[in-house]
Parts: structure tokens; sequence; C-alpha cells
């Protein structure tokens, strides 16, 4: 990643988890050329992570374990 993106992350990483969880959404959702499935499963795995996250924020899962799930999600269809 760019010095930009990479700054703007870790700012976007101290927001709450329900903004993150909006911002995660929308970046998605401007790939238009991504697949419905593969958009829907990380919009269900956003708010997944999202509700995680205000019930136990002291928890947290590795994300490539994470897009590892996802992936078997979408291919098992």
């Amino acid at each position: 990643m760019t010095k930009p993106a990479d700054t703007l992350l870790a700012e976007a990483l101290k927001l709450t988890p329900n903004e993150r969880a909006r911002i995660a959404a929308e970046l998605l959702s401007s790939l238009d050329d991504q697949d419905e499935e593969v958009k829907a499963a990380w919009a269900a795995e956003i708010t997944r992570r999202a509700a995680d996250a205000e019930t136990d924020p002291e928890d947290e899962e590795d994300w490539r374990a994470a897009l590892d799930d996802i992936r078997r999600e979408v291919l098992s269809r």
C-alpha cells in the first residue's frame, strides 16, 4: 500500500467497530466488478464482526482466518 493508504488505514482502525463496518461496506460496494456472492459474504462477515466486537471487544480473529472462512463458504455454493 501507499503511505497515504497506510495512514488512512491506521486512522480508520481507531474508529468504533460500527464505524469501521460502515466504511468497509461502502468500500466493498464501490467495487462494481465484484461478484454478488462475494459482496454478500463480505457484508455478512462485516456485520458479524461488528456485532462480535460490540459483545466481546477483547476477542480478536485473525483476518486471514476470516478470509479463508469466507472463501470456503462462497466456493462451496
